[in-house]
């Protein structure tokens, strides 16, 4: 095994499992962003121009746009797997709001320029695409609505005439505050009475300065309003875009969100655990600060911290093969086959996380909870994940269910085994008790 500077953030063992599925590309690439991601920056959550100054840097690198798979994507992508890129994005998630965006990899953008690479008209990947991918624009997300799934949605999108009309509220748009942003991509229900309910959304692109888009407020997490991007309350109030705007065809919207959460599926976890870990790293430089001390000892020196450390470090790794295996499974599978793992991952990483900075701000006491430390920033912006591709309980119950299928089979072997037992002991003039 060849020695790596990623070691020092996964651990040899991790490294010696993964490195041989590494191409050389991807080995340089990632010692590059190890290297990119040490650099000293400003609070990304200030729309500032250390951010542009940074892409191109991270261009020259050739950092850019590297959760975009050219196996899946052979026009726009890069030449990294999801597992390649399942550790960079580790990396990235330990430099907070700021990495992502440095290097082109933010959502909602990411999951935006899927949509377009994989379904959108030559005419709509000139348009929005190539500044997407450049990262000469921003991008948002509008799907969600008070109360509703993606099933019960009620913002309306009909024809009229050569254009498309669009009424309705949304809330929760990542990515709608920013001035960058140019482009909205809505889902709505362009047809509510068709018998189907995942044939009656279609998809549609908006420009953001178009008349009627009202951006109300910027909806606060624990009080974070996550300037300059925001999650926003929008309404819709007969908006109207050419027909030509609208993506794929008319009721295709579910098949397009799906498409949307492909590969991508897993970005927020794989951020993720670079998110917990650097909360660790920053409880044990905490509680092995000198200056730091209660009842005369150093905080490490009580049992309980040493217990936190430990769990927390126990749970990161086994996260993070789980993680890694989702990644190799959509690598060989698509994201169709790799279900069970994309699902375990969606609800154990995000909880795991948030328990591993909980751990981290209680070594800090109050200043655990303030603004003087990142991590209730952190915990807030975690706390989101176990509903932002939809909730935990969703992604258990879909495990659960994929689970009880094998219950059939389970049965059928249990009835084979217990007929070859029984044949064995009559052989041998034995009788069963059971």
């Amino acid at each position: 095994m060849s020695s790596h500077p990623v070691v020092e953030y996964i651990g040899e063992a991790c490294w010696g499992m993964i490195e041989d599925k590494f191409s050389p590309f991807a080995k340089e690439t990632l010692t590059k962003l190890i290297k990119f991601q040490k650099m000293k920056y400003s609070d990304g959550r200030l729309l500032s121009p250390v951010i542009e100054e940074l892409k191109v840097k991270a261009k020259k690198l050739g950092l850019w746009n590297l959760f975009l798979s050219k196996a899946h994507y052979p026009k726009h992508g890069v030449d990294l797997t999801n597992l390649e890129y399942a550790v960079m994005a580790e990396i990235l998630g330990r430099g907070g709001h700021m990495a992502p965006q440095a290097v082109n990899c933010s959502a909602p953008d990411t999951g935006n320029m899927e949509v377009l690479a994989k379904y959108g008209t030559p005419e709509q990947q000139e348009k929005w695409l190539l500044p997407l991918l450049n990262g000469e624009i921003r991008s948002a997300f509008a799907m969600t609505e008070k109360g509703a799934d993606a099933t019960n949605i009620q913002t309306s999108i009909r024809k009229e005439g050569d254009e498309i009309v669009i009424n309705g509220h949304k809330w929760w748009i990542s990515g709608a505050g920013d001035p960058r942003t140019k482009l909205h991509i809505l889902m709505g229900k362009s047809d509510p009475n068709n018998k189907n309910s995942y044939t009656q959304q279609s998809v549609v692109l908006i420009p953001a300065d178009t008349p009627g888009v009202k951006v109300i407020r910027p909806m606060k997490v624990f009080g974070y309003d996550d300037a300059p991007e925001g999650h926003c309350e929008i309404i819709y109030d007969n908006v109207r875009v050419p027909l030509n705007n609208l993506v794929l065809g008319w009721g295709r919207g579910f098949e397009i969100i799906q498409g949307r959460l492909g590969p991508g599926r897993i970005h927020h976890c794989m951020r993720t655990i670079g998110a917990a870990s650097a909360a660790l790293d920053t409880m044990i430089l905490r509680v092995t600060d000198p200056k730091r001390k209660t009842f005369g000892k150093m905080l490490y020196e009580h049992g309980s911290i040493i217990a936190d450390i430990a769990k927390s470090r126990a749970e990161i790794e086994s996260s993070r093969l789980l993680v890694l295996s989702a990644a190799l499974q959509i690598d060989k599978h698509k994201a169709k086959g790799a279900l069970k793992e994309i699902g375990i991952a969606k609800f154990v990483v995000p909880s795991m996380a948030l328990t591993v900075v909980d751990r981290a701000m209680q070594s800090f006491g109050a200043e655990g909870v303030s603004q003087d430390q990142d991590l209730a920033a952190t915990y807030a912006g975690l706390r989101t994940l176990r509903y932002a591709d939809g909730p935990d309980e969703v992604h258990i119950q879909q495990v659960g269910q994929r689970e009880l299928r094998r219950a059939r089979k389970l049965h059928e072997d249990a009835a084979a085994l217990k007929v070859k037992e029984t044949a064995l002991l009559e052989k041998h003039g034995f009788k069963s008790h059971l």
